[in-house]
């Protein structure tokens, strides 16, 4: 069977831009998980320095969350009018002299105005990034696609600890913001001569209205919109809840050392991996739907398994488990956020829908947890996370249409 060579150049060409997308979009998702824990592996070395309460500290968290949830709209806005690379270019630019500029902080104000800006450019990173992957993968792939970005955050999770144990004993957390600078210039660099999309190239020569209202202009879309805030919300109550105060339960419960507690964090990510890899498998396989169905189903009987454990070595390697389950539905999003919305509006739904349901999940997960734990243990409060995944299955059944092997929507 004879082959015509150029159509045989035209793909292998098309593979390569897939493959640098994909690459690109993995090393600016991984820079926001980095960014969003190597800021609280350094507080502790921050507060020291400013003579800052625990209020004051969390403030600096609070103000790059703010900063991520404002710079989730600004951006998605950016990358529908003026382009996917170019805004994902400058996004990743700010968050670099920024991040640098933190480490000359000469007062705590100036830390929290610049960390905010530091989140205005992470914020549009997920959106941004899976746009551009979803909008040039076949359809056959394009939850797997979305998975193997999703997992750059976990790296970038794995890499502020690396960062924070090797640099803040010797050059104190300035130094630590300086080496954090290092990745996301390398994530700018490899933006460089990336092309936007054949379909967006096609769609923003078309009349258009403000993005956002594509997100509620037939009651389909309406529909699915608000019930994607919803399940996105699950995922980051439930992912911020974990890691935020799991540390200080493994150390009041189960006296877990400093140590031991870097091992779960070790364990859990290594599980949230495998989980998100195989979850993108599963919904080019069997669907979306059937996918997080089973998945919000299997983390509701999770959740209060691990959290009634005693065993101090079955609750550090069981963290595999609950991070595959908490996590794993990082794996689908890229896809299923894209598949019901215009390419005009594509960025802005990404990030929009994401930015909301993390500044809502994850802003308000770990703050009931800590309330809870005032008048019940923390174990229990911990335990009680469960009650949303239920919901979430009845959610993704009722609200949010199967689009598994569709085109998507021009």
């Amino acid at each position: 069977m004879n082959t015509d060579p150029a159509l045989t150049a035209e793909a292998s060409l098309a593979q390569h831009d897939r493959i640098r997308n994909v690459w690109a979009a993995i090393l600016g998702y991984m820079m926001d998980g980095l960014d969003q824990l190597i800021i609280s592996f350094s507080l502790p070395a921050i507060m020291a320095t400013f003579a800052l309460s625990t209020v004051k500290g969390g403030a600096i968290a609070t103000a790059t969350m703010l900063g991520t949830w404002a710079g989730a709209y600004i951006f998605g806005f950016l990358a529908d009018y003026v382009g996917r690379v170019r805004t994902f270019t400058f996004s990743i630019l700010l968050y670099a002299l920024a991040t640098g500029l933190s480490a000359l902080s000469p007062s705590f104000s100036f830390l929290v105005i610049l960390r905010f800006i530091v989140g205005i450019g992470i914020g549009g990173e997920f959106g941004i990034g899976m746009a551009l992957v979803t909008e040039t993968w076949p359809k056959e792939k394009r939850a797997q696609a979305g998975s193997y970005v999703a997992v750059g955050f976990n790296v970038g999770v794995l890499l502020a600890s690396v960062v924070t144990l090797l640099v803040l004993p010797h050059w104190g957390w300035r130094g630590v913001m300086v080496i954090g600078v290092l990745p996301a210039i390398l994530a700018a660099w490899s933006r460089w001569g990336l092309k936007e999309p054949k379909m967006f190239e096609t769609a923003r020569r078309r009349p258009r209205t403000f993005p956002l209202i594509e997100l509620f202009n037939t009651p389909t879309r309406m529909k699915a919109t608000i019930g994607l805030w919803f399940l996105t919300a699950v995922q980051n109550f439930g992912y911020y809840g974990i890691m935020i105060w799991m540390p200080t339960e493994l150390e009041k419960v189960h006296h877990y050392s400093l140590g031991n507690t870097t091992l779960w964090t070790l364990w859990t990510t290594t599980g949230m991996v495998a989980g998100i890899l195989l979850f993108g498998w599963l919904c080019d396989t069997i669907g979306r739907k059937p996918s997080y169905i089973i998945l919000f189903l299997g983390t509701a009987l999770i959740i209060p398994i691990y959290f009634s454990l005693a065993n101090p070595t079955i609750v550090l390697t069981g963290g595999a488990l609950l991070g595959a389950f908490v996590n794993g539905g990082m794996g689908g999003y890229g896809a299923l956020l894209a598949e019901h919305y215009p390419t005009t509006a594509r960025a802005t739904a990404e990030n929009f829908i994401f930015g909301t349901g993390r500044g809502i999940g994850g802003g308000f997960g770990p703050l009931l947890i800590g309330i809870l734990a005032l008048h019940m243990s923390l174990t229990a409060a911990l335990g009680l996370l469960f009650v949303v995944y239920p919901v979430a299955a009845v959610v993704t059944w009722l609200m949010v249409p199967e689009m598994k092997g569709k085109e998507l929507p021009a």
